[in-house]
């Protein structure tokens, strides 16, 4: 338990070193960070599964607001999708500590807002995806697995819920994306 515990020390301090500052080097956070889930990948998921028993789905271990920074473990039970999230201008890093996860990410049209996807990467324990502060950004999260438990660390900065003009905010809001349809038949 006391190598748990220093693990996810030490991924708050990463995560508060690193998000000090307005830009963060986001690939050298999940370096870092990947770095300290390869060390103990086993110890670390077998004290979150039994944290995740206890009923404990999201832990934040870090929110303040100087710097605005965010830091929580979340459990995804077996096949959980996230809605689309637009992190409305923020940056953040998702890493995978347990599991496997499809990371989708898209691109908003800023003339008809439309929704295009850009891309899918599947994360393995210690792979991240990370997003800069762009507006015109969303993605959503899914475990991969049918039958298991997927954990992930997420670190989120920029303006945090509160922040603007003093009134409370969602830490991410939730957007539509308009599925394609085909004129026609396919045919092989």
């Amino acid at each position: 338990m006391g190598r748990y515990m220093h693990n996810l020390k030490t991924l708050r301090e990463i995560a508060l070193e690193y998000g000090r500052a307005d830009y963060p080097d986001l690939a050298a956070m999940a370096r870092d960070l990947g770095r300290v889930v390869h060390g103990d990948g086993p110890g670390l998921s077998a004290r979150l599964a039994a944290v995740h028993r206890r009923g404990i789905d999201t832990r934040v271990l870090v929110e303040c607001r100087q710097p605005a920074l965010c830091v929580l473990v979340r459990a995804w039970p077996p096949g959980e999708r996230m809605p689309l999230l637009d992190h409305a201008g923020g940056w953040g890093l998702e890493l995978t500590l347990h599991g496997a996860l499809e990371w989708q990410s898209y691109r908003r049209d800023p003339h008809s807002g439309e929704l295009e996807a850009q891309g899918r990467n599947w994360l393995g324990p210690g792979d991240a995806n990370w997003f800069e502060r762009d507006a015109g950004r969303a993605h959503r999260c899914r475990n991969l697995s049918r039958h298991d438990i997927a954990y992930t660390l997420h670190v989120y900065g920029g303006e945090l819920p509160g922040q603007r003009d003093g009134e409370p905010q969602a830490p991410a809001r939730i957007v539509r994306a308009r599925r394609q349809h085909l004129a026609g038949q396919l045919v092989p």
